[in-house]
């Protein structure tokens, strides 16, 4: 993954919230570990655990223009705030389970910080 492509994933990311991407369902055995990851990076503050599964809709391969990813992801990032202030945000996560605003927030977080440092942008 370059650059240009973590942004359009970073955007994908953002968009579930926003019930633009669906994610399918997952089995219970992936759930649990889905929630009880959530639960550890709240208690250890930690981020995104390295390689840890991506739903195939989340990844990006293909070639894109930077400019464009990056107004992509502003314009998403600028939506999920309108939608986190106005409490419009889901109840349910299909990987992290139940939500609130102060999870969506937390996790989108630790997400974008991850690959943005990652990349060192």
């Amino acid at each position: 993954m370059n650059v240009c492509q973590m942004l359009k994933h970073c955007d994908l990311v953002l968009q579930i919230p926003l019930n633009r991407v669906e994610l399918s369902e997952i089995n219970f055995f992936l759930k649990y570990i889905g929630i009880c990851t959530k639960k550890e990076m709240y208690v250890f503050n930690n981020g995104i655990p390295r390689n840890m599964p991506t739903f195939r809709k989340l990844i990006v391969t293909f070639e894109c223009d930077f400019d464009e990813a990056r107004k992509g992801l502003l314009q998403t990032l600028n939506d999920y705030w309108t939608a986190f202030k106005n409490e419009k945000l889901p109840e349910h996560h299909v990987l992290f389970g139940k939500m609130e605003e102060k999870d969506w927030g937390f996790l989108e977080f630790k997400h974008l910080d991850h690959h943005l440092k990652q990349f060192n942008v």
